[in-house]
């Protein structure tokens, strides 16, 4: 019997993980232990180098292939298949619902009553089958022999045909065919992989088989899929562990938290900003109130780069106004300030009646020239990261495959002859 002490240590650990895997954990980036170790790091580096060297190799994620996804759902599903007793179809059913935690379905089915109903595992079939030589199909109602009717755990008869157009469908239609029910509107069971093996075709059994495949990564808070394009390996990470880069086999280094590029020593929130703003529409709108204003009659913004005052807007408008007050060009000339002036505006100006509008305009501009100063920045760092990649792949893969032909040259064929004159 475990001590009361121990159970309390072991739900603590747990709600932990639980934690740190939703997100509710507090981001390392953020976190005042983040710059202390840092700063210990820096004094500790001539004593303990040694030590600092092998923690930082210690990787605290791992990368998986579609080989390794493999055998551990195989050994997940065997597990829960050993320990509760029960069909292969019937554990993958129980691990699909509980997100594939071989904990929460043992805890589950020992702990939970009516488990077998909620995910779809009857207990005895609904329709008993009796010994008939032909069976009327639940959907089409055409009479088929006893070698043409499939049943679910359920018993409800369906002729093969129905039955393929009902596992075809759901195939075809995304991941949800592996939450797939009974096609009797009364029934809940649930239809196991076996009957996907035996009615679809290859073609959909090999779809089946890879959104089962997917749903183990998807489904699972410790693993996720690397998000660089065309890349098919999983990372699983552990659960506390400090900082959250990922550096996978494709080359291609990301936060396992938000799964953006590698950021440290910056915090995902921080990321998620910075993206945003690159991406919405708030910067353009910024440089169009700080470099243009809108036609009077209209209200098209028009930019101003060169020349007088006297502003004509585009057709079908037409509308000729002065740019500083945006008043009608016809009403301007010589007596207010001629082409490159307006005593309008100056007077206007103040008795501030264009001060909230500059304000919001001087306001814009100088969002406009910060967000530009470290945009440029950015995207410097951005061109020389690529640059060194691109780099690193030629030496991969043109670099090493020479020095791989030159190793194979014989010792004799590779000595130099002095020329004979």
């Amino acid at each position: 019997m475990e001590s009361e002490d121990d159970m309390h240590d072991a739900n603590d650990m747990e709600s932990l993980e639980d934690d740190f895997y939703s997100g509710e954990a507090d981001d390392f980036y953020n976190s005042d232990d983040a710059d202390v170790d840092d700063y210990e790091f820096m004094e500790d580096v001539d004593d303990d180098s040694d030590v600092i060297a092998a923690h930082s190799h210690q990787q605290n994620y791992i990368i998986l292939t579609e080989a390794d996804i493999q055998q551990r759902q195989e050994d997940d599903i065997t597990r829960v298949s050993t320990v509760l007793s029960i069909s292969r179809d019937d554990a993958i059913i129980l691990l699909r619902h509980y997100n594939w935690s071989v904990s929460k379905v043992h805890d589950a089915w020992f702990e939970e009553e009516g488990v077998r109903k909620v995910v779809g595992l009857l207990e005895r079939p609904a329709v008993q089958n009796t010994n008939a030589k032909e069976f009327i199909c639940g959907i089409c109602f055409e009479s088929y022999p006893h070698d043409k009717i499939y049943s679910n755990t359920c018993g409800h008869p369906f002729c093969s045909t129905c039955w393929a157009g009902y596992i075809s469908t759901s195939i075809n239609d995304g991941p949800g065919c592996l939450s797939l029910r009974c096609p009797d509107p009364s029934c809940s069971a649930a239809v196991g992989q076996s009957m996907i093996d035996v009615l679809a075709s290859d073609n959909e059994k090999k779809k089946y088989s890879q959104y089962l495949l997917r749903s183990y990564v998807e489904n699972n808070r410790k693993t996720k899929w690397c998000p660089a394009p065309g890349c098919e390996y999983a990372v699983e990470f552990a659960a506390g562990s400090e900082g959250y880069d990922v550096s996978c086999m494709c080359s291609y280094n990301f936060c396992w938290n938000c799964t953006e590029e590698a950021h440290r020593p910056v915090d995902c929130g921080t990321v998620v900003k910075w993206i945003m703003k690159n991406t919405a529409e708030s910067e353009n709108m910024n440089w169009i109130l700080a470099n243009s204003k809108p036609c009077p009659k209209c209200k098209r913004p028009i930019e101003k780069n060169q020349g007088c005052m006297h502003m004509t807007c585009t057709p079908p408008c037409k509308f000729e106004f002065c740019w500083l007050c945006l008043g009608a060009w016809s009403d301007h000339g010589e007596r207010t300030g001629g082409f490159y002036a307006c005593n309008r505006y100056e007077v206007a100006k103040q008795e501030g009646v264009y001060d909230e509008a500059e304000r919001r305009r001087e306001m814009a501009k100088n969002s406009l020239e910060r967000y530009t100063h470290y945009y440029e920045r950015w995207a410097s760092n951005q061109s020389s990261r690529q640059k060194a990649l691109a780099d690193l792949h030629k030496m991969q893969t043109v670099h090493v495959s020479t020095t791989y032909y030159l190793c194979q040259i014989p010792k004799e064929a590779s000595l130099v002859h002095p020329l004979k004159f």
